[in-house]
């Protein structure tokens, strides 16, 4: 496939920074929670949104991060006695001190001077959009960014995907997700692109580099 007909569409958190899985039991410690405590007090909040995503009430969103933790702490002191915790925001255990992934963003950045297409698809909570902004300058690394709670749809709906496509000016065949969810990289191929599920960086960047063209050697290279 000519790299100029590809569109790569990077996910943000667990991709261009370390799994959430471990910035989640960072603010467990921080706020002395225990994570099955905590998971149990988000699913039962989340249930009352008609969904299992825990971040999904957020991040589309259906509430502010503020009134969803605040029904968080509610649940954590009336259900399971947790008490002297009121939760505000994630954002600054999410991204204060974390560490971006410089080789993935390396690799994107291979992937434009290649020719492809490269942009953000994140399903992004409002007061988390400045912190990722200060990880990675936008203009330099991306020819485009898509957030769930600016365009109101969010990975794994086939609207994110159409649009996306459509900001990219390709058809969904010439699109990739990478992506850390399973389930988003499902629906993704489900709107008929290609997906690489990210689970490491020197994995994924192998797979990507498999699905861009070899660089050409410059003009007037020694070819002897």
């Amino acid at each position: 496939m000519n790299a100029a007909r590809l569109a790569v569409w990077s996910d943000f958190g667990g991709v261009l920074t370390p799994p959430i899985a471990h910035t989640m039991g960072a603010f467990c410690a921080a706020q002395g929670l225990e994570p099955g405590v905590l998971h149990q007090a988000l699913a039962t909040v989340t249930a009352r949104y008609g969904t299992t995503d825990v971040m999904e009430p957020i991040d589309t969103p259906l509430v502010t991060e503020r009134e969803w933790l605040a029904q968080v702490s509610e649940v954590l002191a009336a259900e399971h006695g947790v008490t002297g915790v009121r939760l505000t925001t994630l954002a600054h255990t999410w991204f204060d001190g974390r560490e971006t992934n410089h080789a993935w963003a390396d690799a994107l950045r291979a992937a434009r001077r290649r020719g492809a297409f490269v942009g953000l698809l994140s399903n992004m909570v409002p007061t988390w959009d400045a912190h990722w902004r200060r990880m990675v300058d936008p203009a330099e690394l991306f020819d485009d960014v898509l957030l769930s709670f600016e365009t109101g749809c969010r990975k794994p709906s086939p609207g994110m995907f159409a649009l996306a496509a459509e900001r990219a000016g390709l058809p969904p065949a010439a699109c990739v997700l990478v992506d850390d969810l399973a389930h988003n990289c499902a629906g993704a191929e489900a709107a008929g692109w290609q997906a690489i599920h990210f689970t490491d960086t020197a994995t994924a960047v192998e797979q990507l580099q498999a699905l861009l063209p070899a660089v050409p050697a410059p003009q007037g290279a020694d070819r002897t």
